[in-house]
């Protein structure tokens, strides 16, 4: 199943609507790498908001993501783990450590804001 990536402004979002084969998060982590440099974006953030289970397979996936997309010059951010999906992936030993989180869109997309400003600002000064 495709995810949705859209192109706001400066960022991308991809919207993760339904679980995911192995094969699907591949797909989406080369998409969204890829665009990244297309399109020149300088953050993206990824809705898991509609995952009611996270495996080790797609937390390594995410992490895997966002450390590309920050080697492309971009920012990365997960919003939307839920409740009991944090609960699983603490006790299994699953982090997203060293990415940004956010509860919702709005959240993520205010990190992303802050993030790319200071960013802005030294490529100015430099």
């Amino acid at each position: 199943m495709r995810v949705p990536i859209l192109k706001q402004g400066q960022y991308l979002i991809a919207t993760i609507q339904s679980a995911l084969t192995d094969e699907d998060l591949l797909q989406l982590r080369d998409e969204l790498t890829d665009r990244v440099g297309k399109y020149r974006s300088r953050g993206v953030i990824v809705d898991v908001t509609a995952l009611d289970i996270m495996d080790s397979f797609a937390t390594q996936t995410l992490r895997a993501l966002a450390h590309m997309i920050r080697l492309r010059g971009a920012e990365t951010v997960i919003v939307g783990v839920q409740p009991e999906v944090a609960f699983t992936m603490v006790q299994l030993g699953l982090t997203l450590e060293g990415i940004s989180t956010a509860l919702d869109l709005e959240e993520g997309l205010a990190q992303l804001n802050l993030k790319t400003r200071g960013v802005e600002a030294r490529e100015r000064r430099g």
